[in-house]
C-alpha cells in the first residue's frame, strides 16, 4: 500500500474479529512506531502489548479506577459502570498500551516528547491499515490516570498515552468528509 493511500483510506475501525494476531504482525507495527520522528533521539515511546489474559489485568485496573471514582453512585449503577469498564479490553484480541517516557536530560522539551510518542501512535495505525488490519486509538480520562501508569511500571514523569485496539476488520469503515485544506491552511510568501 502506498502510503498516500494509506494515509487517505485509514479509520477507526471500533468492532474487530477476535481472531489472533501473529506476533510478526505486531512486530512490524511496533517497528514502524520507533521510526517516528524523535528530537534527540531520547526514544520516549514505551509499547505494552496485551493479548489474551493480559487484557483482563488492564481491566481489572480500569474496573478499580471506575470504582474509585464514582463511589456516591448506587450499588447498581457502579457495578454496571465497573463491569464496562473492566470489559473495554476484551473488545480486541490485541491491546497496545502506548506510553512516554520523557528524557532527564536539560535540552528535552516536554511536549516534544509526547510529540514523538503521538507520532509513534499514527505510524502504528497506518501500519497496521498496510496490513488489512482495524484499529481505534482510545483515550479519555481514563487513560491518563495514574494507576494505568503506575500498572505499566511507568516513572512519576510516565503516562499512558493511548490505548491501540488492534484485529482483524468486522465491519466496514465509514466515508469520512474531511473538510479541504483550504479552511486551514495560510500560504505566506
Amino acid at each position: 500500500m502506498e502510503a498516500m493511500e494509506a494515509i487517505l483510506t485509514r479509520r477507526s475501525i471500533g468492532k474487530v474479529k477476535p481472531d489472533q494476531v501473529p506476533a510478526e504482525i505486531i512486530e512490524q507495527i511496533l517497528t514502524a512506531g520507533i521510526h517516528a520522528p524523535n528530537h534527540h533521539r531520547t526514544n520516549p515511546w514505551r509499547f505494552f502489548v496485551m493479548t489474551g489474559e493480559g487484557r483482563n489485568k488492564l481491566g481489572k485496573v480500569l474496573g478499580e479506577i471506575t470504582e474509585a471514582e464514582n463511589e456516591g453512585l448506587p450499588a447498581d449503577e457502579l457495578a454496571v459502570k465497573v463491569d464496562k469498564s473492566s470489559k473495554n479490553p476484551l473488545r480486541a484480541p490485541v491491546v497496545i498500551a502506548v506510553g512516554v517516557e520523557p528524557s532527564d536530560k536539560g535540552n528535552v522539551i516536554l511536549a516534544e516528547e509526547h510529540a514523538a510518542v503521538n507520532s509513534a501512535v499514527q505510524n502504528m495505525l497506518l501500519a497496521a491499515h498496510s496490513f488489512g488490519l482495524g484499529t481505534v486509538w482510545r483515550t479519555g480520562n481514563i487513560c491518563y490516570h495514574k494507576k494505568v501508569a503506575e500498572f505499566f511500571g511507568l516513572t512519576e514523569k510516565g503516562e499512558i498515552l493511548a490505548f491501540v485496539y488492534l484485529g482483524y476488520p468486522d465491519m466496514e469503515p465509514r466515508e469520512v468528509n474531511k473538510t479541504d485544506i483550504e479552511s486551514f491552511t495560510t500560504w505566506i510568501d
